[in-house]
């Protein structure tokens, strides 16, 4: 089969759609798709070309790391050409640098839309930006080799790239503290156990792994799939009764749809 004219390919990211399937791929393996503001911005620019048809993206990564974090070049004292450093970032004022770090995390906030359902698909390294950005999907498959770890604070920094919230939902606060804190690797084992992967696959099957999963996603009907969705990403911060009229309203809407009734 001929493969697919790019929709998206710039800085390190590709974005492909076929139909209902999008896949958004980091392409710069010779340095193990490290990341870098241009790369945040391509990300965000392929979140916003998603066309109307798109149910399901896949995240993944060219070579044998997903993601090895931060371009360490950022922390040199001349940066990445044409991008900020480190320190040219500290210099600037307070409601100048929140909004370059604003800007920075929309690479990474589309990928929980309720309207589709992402799937990062992580093999190698999946370091600091890397692990938070596996962590902006709703679902992960993971290669027997992976290695998550969350290595800011080891570097002086914080996690910035909206990965802290999934983190703490997925694993609880204490063990994302202790992830976070000790910047220690998680390998694929306890991912499975703590609930960071959702499967683990030997590493040559990551990608018949991936397509298992995104086929039932995309034969379920959509409407059911974004008003379940919505439902399971509201329920933390709701009570058990409000929770219940959340079901209640949702259910509803689709019988009302399912019987022709619909707005």
């Amino acid at each position: 089969m001929a493969s697919l004219a790019p929709a998206l390919d710039k800085d390190g990211v590709r974005l492909t759609v076929d139909d209902t399937l999008a896949t958004v791929t980091l392409t710069n393996p010779a340095k193990r798709n490290a990341q870098s503001p241009a790369l945040w911005r391509a990300l965000a620019e392929a979140g916003r070309s998603l066309p109307g048809s798109v149910r399901v993206v896949v995240l993944r990564g060219e070579g044998k790391s997903f993601s090895a974090g931060l371009d360490r070049q950022m922390f040199t004292p001349e940066g990445i050409e044409g991008e900020p450093s480190l320190v040219d970032l500290a210099r600037r004022g307070d409601a100048e640098l929140d909004a370059a770090i604003a800007e920075f995390q929309e690479g990474f906030t589309w990928w929980r839309r309720s309207d589709i359902v992402s799937v990062a698909a992580v093999q190698g390294h999946a370091i600091g930006a890397g692990f938070q950005l596996a962590l902006a999907c709703d679902l992960r498959v993971v290669a027997d080799d992976v290695q998550f770890a969350m290595r800011e604070t080891s570097l002086g920094l914080v996690p910035d790239l909206t990965g802290t919230h999934p983190l703490v939902t997925l694993v609880g606060y204490g063990r994302a503290a202790e992830i976070c804190l000790t910047g220690r690797y998680v390998h694929a084992e306890e991912a499975l156990r703590i609930g960071l992967a959702n499967a683990v696959v030997p590493a040559a099957d990551l990608d018949t792994a991936v397509k298992a999963l995104t086929a039932p996603l995309l034969a379920a009907p959509r409407d059911a799939v974004v008003e379940t969705k919505a439902l399971l990403q509201g329920a933390a911060g709701r009570t058990y009764d409000d929770q219940r009229a959340a079901e209640r309203a949702a259910q509803a809407r689709r019988l009302r749809d399912l019987a022709g009734l619909g707005e």
